[in-house]
């Protein structure tokens, strides 16, 4: 799920109901009389990804333990429309959404991801979930916008926001069908070129193409899981491809599709019309944390060791959500995204917006007592221990997430 399409391209995409957010920050700054609320993560143009990029951010912070600004939560919680849907961004939200707002699945179904593991926002969350669940469609997944047609990045990342809100994905149906049962529908066979992967949509012939960033997101769709996945927790499969006779096999068959896609390089490729194939570092972070979640854990290492030499200089261009995504990469393989490939993800992305939480008074308390116990060789130890631990991200698609289909 990932964040990797520019603004411009998003807002091209969307037009014709087929895009998933912009996570990266690739956009124009805004104009001076345009001057950007001060909780707001990031410095680019946020028409097209602020609730997404945000509600990345603070899901990131949560994950490695660190207490998002308060300010910066409660502009999240203020993007909400009335019928508890999330649009990217609204600047003035005293004006009651309209018609002409555009909401989508993406931003709300991130919005909830990230409220729902902060806790405390039920009420939020709560309405975005009902809000989600009368936008699904007759083959039991979600489009970008609500009465769009059905794509893998889209379902998956709703799927994951119905986990983190406790709900059970296979029992959200329309018409008897399941977010699982469309996630089927966009599996590509065993047969034939692109065997095992997720397509986003059918193409015009009604035929479905092999997408990368999508198989990213359907693996973990298929598993039920969010953008944040716990290191470890994977169950590798087989990895030849089989016939997808339910969501976990479908997931194994993905994951395989992208080990073979990612063993050349280590990377995926972006393939734009008229440039030079380039390394996709969005698409590949996604890829790691599909992977970690299914279990296939030497190639997610593999990856991710990619990542940390190459995608410091990307995460600087594009901002929270590129920060975010390799947080949610290092902490699905168990690395330390404090010293990823020698830069501090977590120092970074909190660069990028207001400063972090005070911490709290038991926080407080419980550090007095470990400088109480540091006259002794253990009290020192066991603080340096927590610190480490907290580094390794004590803590969920597509795609980004603006998702990008690959040719």
């Amino acid at each position: 799920m990932n964040v990797r399409r520019s603004a411009a391209v998003l807002a091209a995409v969307a037009v014709i109901g087929a895009a998933t957010p912009a996570a990266a920050d690739t956009s124009p700054s805004p104009s001076p009389s345009q001057a950007l609320p001060s909780a707001l993560y990031g410095d680019g143009d946020p028409q097209y990804d602020g609730v997404w990029r945000q509600s990345l951010a603070l899901l990131a912070q949560h994950t490695v333990g660190v207490e998002p600004s308060k300010a910066a939560v409660d502009w999240l919680t203020g993007q909400q429309c009335a019928d508890g849907s999330f649009a990217p961004y609204r600047a003035d939200t005293a004006k009651a959404c309209d018609a002409k707002t555009m909401v989508d699945t993406n931003q709300t179904a991130a919005a909830v991801q990230a409220l729902a593991a902060l806790g405390g926002h039920d009420d939020v969350t709560d309405k975005a979930v009902d809000w989600l669940k009368s936008a699904q469609n007759e083959d039991g997944g979600w489009g970008y916008t609500a009465g769009g047609a059905s794509d893998t990045n889209s379902t998956s990342v709703v799927i994951g926001a119905l986990a983190a809100a406790g709900e059970e994905p296979a029992e959200v149906k329309k018409d008897g069908e399941s977010p699982y049962d469309a996630l089927l529908k966009l599996a590509l066979p065993c047969e034939g070129d692109g065997a095992g992967a997720f397509a986003f949509q059918p193409d015009k012939k009604g035929e479905l193409v092999a997408n990368a960033d999508a198989t990213a997101a359907g693996v973990l769709g298929s598993l039920g899981a969010g953008l944040v996945v716990e290191p470890g927790k994977g169950e590798a499969k087989a990895a030849a491809c089989e016939k997808a006779d339910g969501p976990e096999q479908a997931a194994a068959n993905g994951a395989a599709y992208l080990t073979d896609a990612l063993a050349e390089n280590g990377h995926l490729t972006s393939a734009l019309p008229g440039a030079e194939d380039q390394p996709d570092y969005g698409n590949t972070a996604d890829a790691v944390v599909a992977l970690a979640a299914q279990g296939s854990e030497e190639q997610a290492g593999k990856s991710l060791a990619w990542l940390e030499k190459n995608a410091a200089d990307w995460a600087t261009r594009s901002g929270p959500a590129a920060y975010a995504q390799l947080i949610f990469a290092a902490h699905a393989t168990g690395a330390d995204p404090r010293d990823f490939g020698g830069t501090d993800l977590v120092k970074q992305l909190g660069a990028t917006g207001p400063a972090a939480a005070e911490k709290t008074a038991e926080t407080k308390s419980d550090e007095k007592k470990d400088e109480s116990e540091s006259d002794s060789g253990f009290g020192v130890w066991w603080f340096v221990g927590v610190c480490l631990v907290a580094g390794i991200g004590i803590g969920f698609l597509i795609s980004g997430r603006a998702k990008k289909q690959q040719p």
